[in-house]
């Protein structure tokens, strides 16, 4: 199997919204973003599927050196290799790459958020940098398309928040700042043990509208001259945002089930987001 083949089969695999939007692009950007998103899957693995705080950590640690090996040239890692040829085409910096693996650090170091400000950053390491490296591959000409881009990271990092909040619980985390949670009275308790509750409601919806507010902050960044090379990312944005309005609509029942969309619905999102351009 060669790397790029690796890198596809890691896509093709997650069943991610970010796969239908690769469908679209040229060969040489997909396998670039492809390679880019499978770079980020195993170092969020690294995590997510240790139950060994110390092993993720030194599984972390290594795919440290194994990016700076990149970076100089002598990538071992299938995902690496494929990712190696598209440094210096798409512009892809070492210090964004980096920034994911701290942003996956942080998800061994911190279970909560006191306030939306610590959020926001944990944000913008684990999507935001992943926005505006997808943004240069997909072709981002103006600066303020990559402001667009880390906007946009922001609205989907929100989403998964959202939408994972029961997942999240299980595995002793909550994302949803505690100050937040001190508004709304929702107790970090009945998250943990995953009791609905209108307050609980009342503190979705407000996290929901904050959600909302950043896609349209996202695209008003977007300048007209880089819409069309930035599609994949509106296809994104146009299957994220539907599964946001589903779970507004299900009164956000996500404690005890994910929600999530058809394939076949986002295939068909997809298709109407390219097709409108």
């Amino acid at each position: 199997m060669s790397p790029d083949e690796y890198c596809q089969q890691k896509a093709a695999q997650s069943g991610s919204s970010f796969y239908y939007s690769f469908l679209f692009l040229p060969p040489e950007r997909r396998r670039a973003i492809t390679a880019l998103y499978a770079f980020c899957r195993e170092v969020d693995d690294a995590v997510d599927e240790c139950s060994d705080p110390s092993l993720a950590h030194n599984k972390l640690a290594w795919w440290r050196r194994e990016t700076a090996a990149m970076l100089a040239g002598g990538a071992s890692h299938p995902v690496t290799k494929a990712l190696t040829p598209h440094l210096a085409t798409y512009a892809l910096e070492g210090t964004h790459l980096n920034a994911i693996i701290d942003g996956m650090e942080m998800d061994l170091n911190q279970t909560r958020y006191l306030d939306f400000a610590g959020l926001a950053t944990y944000c913008w390491h684990v999507a935001g940098v992943v926005g505006i490296l997808s943004a240069k591959i997909f072709g981002a000409s103006k600066p303020q398309t990559l402001e667009y881009a880390e906007k946009l990271g922001l609205a989907f990092q929100l989403t998964n928040i959202i939408r994972d909040v029961g997942d999240d619980a299980r595995k002793g985390r909550i994302y949803l700042p505690v100050n937040e949670l001190q508004q709304f009275d929702v107790k970090a308790a009945d998250i943990l043990n995953r009791r609905h509750s209108e307050n609980f409601e009342r503190l979705m919806s407000y996290q929901a509208e904050r959600a909302q507010k950043a896609y349209d902050e996202a695209f008003a960044l977007l300048p007209i001259e880089d819409k069309k090379a930035q599609r994949p990312g509106l296809i994104m944005a146009a299957i994220y945002r539907t599964l946001l309005d589903e779970i507004e609509r299900d009164g956000f029942h996500v404690l005890n089930q994910r929600i999530s969309l058809t394939p076949l619905r986002k295939l068909w999102l997809a298709w109407k987001t390219f097709v409108r351009g």
